[in-house]
């Protein structure tokens, strides 16, 4: 099974402590976000989860002790975009993110690392000729640290309107111009871009729409196959594999204006009011009530498929 830690908020940046005492403990819980009373047990065991998979825009927590990780198959997708301050409020600067990116391949190997350029919005400050010097920058920066990089265009969602006041849609033609620019970079930078959840219209060369989280990214991380049980996917345009989170919605302190995992900045600070490091929920306590499950967990790694050329794995087992 893939085990998902990012989609509902960044576990690495601000719950590193809390995570690795759930390795130690071998376990973790999570509350169903939609029946709050219904809770999932997960083992933390590296013979039934076939890939941890990281989404964050802060890697650095987690350096110190990624060796208690050591026993599992991982990948990481870390956020690096050119937005300043008035945009992710507590986002580290980007050269420490970009060094924490660097150190973190040497540990767990360039194939299993991907930056996220997302999501791409125009705003006067925040140009198509400021995203292509960006993008190129950092591109610059990280390649020969990672095979791919991750882009996607805003999605205006309710909430996104109401926390970002005037953010409007980036234009068919801005994301032609865009994506024709990444590419090129890209591909100077020996990287693949994956478009995520984008009209197959703006695929060309260097750029699929096939998902960044797909089963056919993740088998060419681990060199085999997966057999994935059928499950209806969240998008309809989305061929990712974002079942098993063990995250929680409202509990990103990042406060990012964009973000889509967060309600309001004040329910954030109530739910990290309520973060207990040692506690096996990332948030509150088991109660009377609740009902826990065991979760179905079997490996679905089928046979070797050989090496793949852009792989470059690591045996590095220190952070240097």
């Amino acid at each position: 099974m893939i085990l998902n830690t990012g989609s509902r908020t960044d576990i690495p940046a601000f719950y590193s402590k809390w995570f690795y005492n759930r390795i130690r403990e071998g376990y973790v819980l999570v509350r169903n976000p939609y029946y709050p009373m219904q809770i999932t047990k997960y083992l933390l065991k590296p013979e039934v989860i076939d890939m941890m998979v990281f989404c964050t825009k802060n890697p650095y927590p987690m350096l110190d002790n990624i060796s208690l990780l050591s026993a599992f198959d991982m990948f990481w997708f870390v956020t690096i975009t050119p937005y300043g301050k008035e945009i992710e409020p507590l986002v580290p600067p980007k050269e420490q993110v970009m060094d924490s990116f660097c150190r973190l391949s040497k540990f767990v190997g360039s194939g299993r690392m991907s930056w996220r350029y997302d999501p791409v919005f125009i705003t006067e400050k925040y140009s198509v000729d400021c995203h292509i010097e960006q993008f190129s920058r950092i591109a610059k920066q990280l390649s020969g640290y990672t095979k791919q990089c991750v882009v996607s265009f805003i999605d205006l969602y309710e909430k996104t309107k109401r926390n970002f006041p005037g953010i409007q849609a980036v234009t068919r033609q801005e994301q032609e111009r865009l994506i024709a620019a990444f590419s090129k970079i890209a591909k100077e930078n020996d990287m693949q871009i994956h478009l995520c959840c984008e009209s197959a219209d703006l695929v060309r060369e260097n750029v699929d729409a096939d998902g960044c989280m797909s089963k056919a990214v993740f088998e060419k991380a681990l060199r085999c196959k997966l057999n994935v049980p059928k499950k209806k996917t969240a998008r309809n345009e989305c061929n990712c594999l974002l079942g098993a989170d063990i995250g929680a919605y409202n509990t990103c302190p990042h406060g990012c204006v964009y973000c889509y995992a967060n309600y309001d900045r004040e329910t954030v600070a109530q739910n990290c009011k309520r973060h207990d490091a040692d506690s096996p929920l990332l948030v509150s306590e088991v109660s009377e009530q609740d009902v826990i499950k065991c979760a179905a967990q079997t490996s679905w790694k089928e046979a070797q498929i050989g090496l793949f050329d852009y792989f470059e794995a690591s045996n590095s087992t220190s952070i240097v």
